[in-house]
């Protein structure tokens, strides 16, 4: 009866501190996400006249496609790295009575990237990037130069179309 107790209450004593070990601080705990990754790169592929065939290509199934808007598809995402606040992005793709993408509303839009601010890393602040390119000439003299101007100098040469067999045997 004394060995049933002690055994009992060592078994006890070893299930609560096995249950207490998730809460400890410094445990690690997993991101949680949710729904179709939307990234920036995505949304600013898509372009006004694109088929459904062309976004979903793009974007993958949507999340949502309500049966009271079939014009429109929801693609929403949540991320809740381990323990932290959660984060929710939605973009709502709208396509014309022709079924081509007419607009998307949402958390993205084209140009403005709030990657960084879903993945956790930054500020959280996103600004909108200009997308200038300034193209800088090589040095004088260097290689860069020197396959540029071959590159420049290349002339085009039509490809000549061949001649259609003959059907009929000789």
């Amino acid at each position: 009866m004394q060995k049933t107790k002690l055994l009992l209450t060592s078994l006890t004593l070893t299930g609560l501190l096995a249950l207490a070990g998730c809460s400890f601080p410094g445990v690690y705990k997993i991101d949680i996400q949710q729904g179709n990754v939307v990234t920036q790169d995505m949304i600013d592929q898509l372009r006004p006249g694109m088929t459904r065939k062309q976004v979903r290509f793009i974007m993958g199934n949507p999340l949502l496609t309500d049966t009271f808007h079939a014009n429109r598809w929801d693609y929403l995402y949540s991320i809740q790295p381990g323990g932290g606040e959660r984060l929710q992005e939605r973009v709502s793709v709208n396509f014309g009575a022709d079924d081509q993408l007419v607009g998307l509303s949402g958390d993205f839009m084209p140009g403005v990237s709030r990657d960084q601010a879903i993945l956790g890393e930054g500020s959280g602040v996103t600004t909108p990037q200009t997308t200038q390119q300034v193209e800088e000439k090589p040095a004088p003299g260097s290689l860069l130069e020197q396959i540029q101007r071959e590159v420049d100098d290349v002339k085009v040469v039509p490809v000549p179309t061949p001649e259609p067999l003959e059907s009929t045997p000789q």
